[in-house]
């Protein structure tokens, strides 16, 4: 387990911050004892939640030909067929994970190929699990081409909470199975378009683990 390079500079100054503020209460109020201890307490239990937010897990990512991981840490909330009309122009099942803030935020490619397509909308921030989230919300969307020709789009929607998308690809990028691409921060949702023929592997309020979960198998 380490922290993600996202939270570092945050958990330092929020260290810096937390200790400050229980020394200055305790030079200004010497003898509130009871008040100085619910302080250090509360600060170890805030400076432990941000820290969990941010913990990025080490793994071996499962190499199966053919099978769709899951991008993200959450449940599904979705699975059914949808017209995607922003790049694809086609139908396809969509499979939506929601990522509440107690789960890991690292997002992973869900199989390996180049970045045909990338782009960011900024928006609104409605709830993750609202219908129209994923056309109306701040998002990335990004389509991946495998090697056979095929694509798989994969989208990024900030929640009402979650405020910051962060993305580490571009047009051209490769990426590998199960390798980091972006970083939501405090909640969101990670949406995945595969063709029609997939077999789906997962089921509704399913719990899923990024870059472990087994989504979807591509027809061969």
């Amino acid at each position: 387990m380490t922290i993600h390079r996202e939270g570092r500079v945050l958990l330092f100054w929020l260290l810096i911050i937390l200790v400050a503020a229980n020394y200055l209460l305790y030079y200004f109020y010497p003898d509130a004892r009871f008040w100085l201890n619910v302080s250090i307490l509360g600060s170890i239990v805030i400076y432990l939640l941000v820290l969990q937010f941010f913990r990025n897990p080490i793994f071996q990512i499962p190499k199966e030909e053919g099978v769709i991981l899951a991008p993200a840490d959450g449940k599904v909330v979705v699975i059914e067929e949808a017209f995607e009309d922003e790049y694809l122009k086609e139908k396809r099942k969509q499979i939506s994970i929601f990522m509440s803030p107690v789960n890991v935020h690292v997002n992973r490619s869900p199989i390996r190929g180049v970045v045909e397509f990338f782009k960011y909308h900024p928006g609104k921030y409605l709830v993750a699990w609202h219908p129209k989230s994923s056309t109306e919300n701040e998002r990335t969307t990004m389509v991946l081409k495998l090697d056979d020709g095929m694509k798989i789009l994969v989208r990024q929607i900030a929640g009402a909470v979650a405020r910051r998308i962060k993305w580490y690809v571009k047009e051209g990028s490769q990426l590998d199975q199960g390798a980091e691409f972006g970083f939501i921060k405090f909640g969101s949702r990670v949406d995945v378009f595969v063709p029609l023929d997939a077999e789906i592997l997962v089921s509704m309020d399913q719990v899923t683990k990024g870059g472990r979960t087994p989504l979807a198998r591509l027809k061969k």
